[in-house]
């Protein structure tokens, strides 16, 4: 996208002066496959003047990197990219699906945080791939993500243990698998929510009956013989009434 593009979204924010807006965040995988664009593309400059001047205006600027491998942090044109979008002022957090022959390895995780911290990013968030097309290709158990988070998460310092995951981003709410006990004698996998349709949903704990099969929220079961987990009949109504709304 064009910085003039860009600035034909952003601007228009800036220029009304609204009290309400704090932060400003921008998502995008370009600089881990064309960091050029913060480099020597023909408006980089532009680009890199649109950043600091959304945080000269007071606003807090949100880079979300997206980077699935440490590789692709190892060259000196994406070192310098992320160097001169820091000078901006402007904030890099990074974030990454795990990906079955790709990154389903503990200590890749680890090493891509650690050069993450280095270079002044902030580890952000582990996502479960989604459940669409590429899910049998790309796509792990939810209880072995769990375990290559942990075993990460084992082997960094608490300046990367800003990140959180296995994360699931399912439409009523971001949903993070916090581990798996054993209840009144059942196996179960914890969750929690750590965004939601509903404030109240917020870290409010809930349980699925232990599953090595599960890929996502809908492959899992309520545990205790509950027929639906506490935010489903909700959430469906609050589907329902956005559909009436809209209609």
């Amino acid at each position: 996208m064009k910085t003039e593009t860009i600035e034909g979204y952003i601007l228009p924010l800036l220029n009304a002066d609204l009290p309400n807006l704090k932060n400003i965040r921008i998502g995008t995988k370009v600089l881990s496959y064309w960091p050029y664009r913060f480099l020597n593309d023909e408006d980089s400059p532009q680009l890199l003047k649109l950043f600091k001047r959304i945080v000269d205006s007071g606003k807090h600027l949100a880079f979300m990197a997206h980077f699935n491998h440490p590789q692709e942090l190892s060259t000196d044109e994406v070192q310098e990219a992320i160097a001169r979008i820091r000078d901006t002022g402007a904030e890099i957090r990074t974030q990454s699906p795990i990906l079955r022959n790709i990154n389903n390895n503990p200590k890749l995780w680890a090493a891509m945080w650690k050069k993450q911290v280095e270079l002044g990013c902030i580890p952000y968030y582990m996502f479960v791939v989604r459940d669409t097309g590429a899910q049998h290709y790309f796509g792990l158990p939810l209880i072995e993500a769990f375990d290559i988070f942990r075993n990460a998460f084992n082997g960094v310092s608490g300046l990367a243990r800003t990140v959180r995951g296995p994360v699931m981003s399912t439409t009523a709410g971001k949903i993070q698998m916090t581990g798996f006990s054993e209840v009144l004698g059942h196996p179960v996998i914890t969750l929690a929510m750590i965004q939601a349709r509903n404030p109240d949903w917020v870290l409010k704990p809930f349980y699925a009956k232990y599953d090595e099969d599960a890929f996502w929220i809908d492959d899992l079961m309520p545990a205790f013989g509950e027929d639906n987990f506490f935010f489903e009949h909700p959430y469906n109504r609050i589907q329902y009434l956005s559909e009436e709304y809209t209609n």
